[in-house]
């Protein structure tokens, strides 16, 4: 099971993982990861010291949805004053830990009433572009890649060439049999 959970990780949370992005989310079957939550607290033990943390976020019906995230650089961006402000519009409390606002997220994302479009900003998608995507509705996006580009397009054509590098290096990696806490506990 951690070998096919390892690809589908490198594939879908690459620059998490790398680094170079605050988080990713990965949607995964129950029925294929039925030990995903015992999973995810494995990967936390192993991942600890390279501040990478593994956090169900929903186990919706048959689908769990898996963030793959850097606490660190999660909570410089969500305190970034323009994503700070879009949260606390959608009622996030000022201040909060990036524990308690992933909290409310994951609550949220139960609820399943709407879905919270704000999980851009923990994604660590530009504010601007989760701004413009709350208030164009998903239309009218300058670009579509990993997420609706609203603002600053050259920048996210930069990113997605980054994220889609990484991607393919950590794919290979794990292709050849390296597991993923070989590939970065021996980083």
């Amino acid at each position: 099971m951690y070998r096919e959970l390892d690809q589908v990780l490198a594939y879908h949370c690459g620059p998490a993982l790398a680094g170079v992005k605050a988080a990713n989310l990965v949607s995964l079957s129950m029925e294929e990861f039925p030990e995903l939550r015992e999973t995810a607290a494995k990967y936390n033990r192993l991942f600890q010291g390279k501040g990478v943390s593994f956090r169900l976020l929903c186990g919706c019906g048959k689908r769990a949805l898996l963030l793959v995230y850097r606490e660190e650089q999660l909570a410089r961006q969500l305190r970034e004053p323009l994503a700070a402000e879009l949260l606390r519009r959608d009622g996030y409390p000022e201040g909060a830990d990036v524990g308690r606002l992933l909290d409310l997220l994951s609550t949220r994302l139960r609820m399943g009433k709407e879905f919270p479009h704000e999980i851009g900003l923990f994604l660590g998608y530009p504010p601007e572009d989760v701004l413009g995507f709350q208030r164009y509705r998903g239309q009218n996006c300058k670009l579509c890649g990993y997420w609706k580009v609203y603002s600053d397009v050259d920048r996210a054509r930069v990113l997605f060439r980054l994220y889609d590098r990484c991607r393919e290096v950590l794919c290979r990696r794990v292709a050849r049999g390296m597991t993923l806490s070989e590939v970065f506990l021996a980083a």
